[in-house]
């Protein structure tokens, strides 16, 4: 029967509704495939010359190596703004500007200095990109499958965010211990050098916890950040092939295809650095004092203290964010995964609504 108890959840979410409803009506439940893969998402059957199934085990793995080589590169190297970015949030009468920022560091540290948390920055969102994009697929389809085909279809926005949010959740946890390192690394002067350095004085001056105690503010910052890398990266897909490339998905090259996620990546990206920066402050400043909590951070920084730096990130994340979907993209492509169009209305939704007879 229509609606389910998913739908009627997915109603009270303030990002999307469709703009009709569907009458209640009895129908007979359609079963899953046999295989247990879903089909929801992708418009088409497979493509000739796709090395594997989508959904398979090979899909999602080769997926997972697709966001670390994404994410894990992309990261280290924006790795001299980023040290910016976290020094002007945590002492911002010293690192007024992002010029005055770049020079300072260069004034005392040198060249090399632009470098410091190099590694824990690769190592650390190579494990956050394996969890991130692998997870994704994977809980986008274990959605839809719960949902069915029509439901996907309309509420795919939500979809989208659920799986995005589920997968966020595991990837900090991977990301939190160097996340933690590389902060400490880049605004502790004198504290330590390299990765080497840094992890083991941690863990000998505030055990285990010293690695975790900023996985809550991760999940405040990176949480709401990857629901709208997704979501919005999705939707601007669909968006710019529908009003602003001039012929279909299926008859644009390759290289098309790869400008249109590069665009919709740098737009998703801005989005992301507004509503995930007051976290990501909260996230420099504890990691940098040890004996802080995120309620205290946050008091001590105030509403406009929050904001400092977000210039920096806008920049930083709009330019990371499409490199990584277009990285992530450029994968799939290289591998032969599938990838399926834009999602369209299934035929049976066609028919309840009219629009076909």
């Amino acid at each position: 029967m229509y609606p389910n108890t998913l739908t009627q959840l997915s109603r009270a979410n303030p990002f999307n509704a469709p703009l009709f409803s569907l009458q209640e009506i009895e129908e007979p439940k359609q079963s899953l495939p046999a295989n247990g893969q879903s089909r929801n998402l992708a418009a088409a059957a497979i493509a000739e010359g796709d090395s594997c199934e989508f959904g398979s085990r090979k899909y999602l793995l080769l997926c997972g190596f697709g966001g670390i080589i994404s994410c894990g590169t992309t990261h280290a190297a924006l790795v001299p703004l980023d040290l910016v970015k976290c020094r002007m949030q945590v002492d911002p009468d010293k690192y007024k500007s992002i010029g005055k920022g770049f020079s300072l560091t260069l004034k005392e540290d040198g060249a090399r200095g632009l470098a410091k948390g190099w590694a824990p920055t690769f190592i650390g969102y190579s494990m956050q990109g394996l969890c991130k994009f692998g997870f994704y697929e994977m809980f986008k389809i274990f959605y839809s499958d719960m949902l069915g085909e029509e439901n996907t279809y309309l509420w795919r926005t939500s979809l989208y965010l659920a799986a995005s949010a589920s997968a966020e959740f595991f990837a900090d946890i991977a990301l939190a211990p160097m996340e933690a390192c590389k902060v400490r690394i880049q605004t502790c002067p004198g504290y330590a050098n390299n990765l080497r350095q840094c992890a083991p004085k941690m863990f000998a001056e505030e055990g285990v916890w010293a690695f975790y105690k900023g996985v809550v503010p991760l999940w405040m910052r990176q949480i709401p950040y990857t629901m709208m890398k997704f979501a919005c990266f999705e939707r601007t897909v669909e968006l710019l092939y529908k009003h602003v490339v001039p012929k279909p998905r299926a008859d644009c090259t390759k290289s098309e295809q790869l400008i249109v996620t590069f665009t919709a990546g740098y737009i998703a990206g801005v989005f992301c650095a507004i509503v995930s920066h007051p976290a990501d402050s909260v996230v420099s400043v504890l990691n940098k004092e040890s004996g802080s909590t995120a309620v205290q951070v946050l008091k001590k920084l105030g509403p406009k203290g929050v904001w400092k730096g977000l210039v920096a990130r806008i920049i930083m994340i709009g330019t990371l964010t499409a490199l990584q979907w277009f990285i992530y993209d450029s994968v799939k492509v290289y591998f032969r995964l599938p990838r399926p169009p834009p999602p369209e209305m299934p035929e049976s939704l066609k028919k309840k609504l009219g629009l076909t007879e």
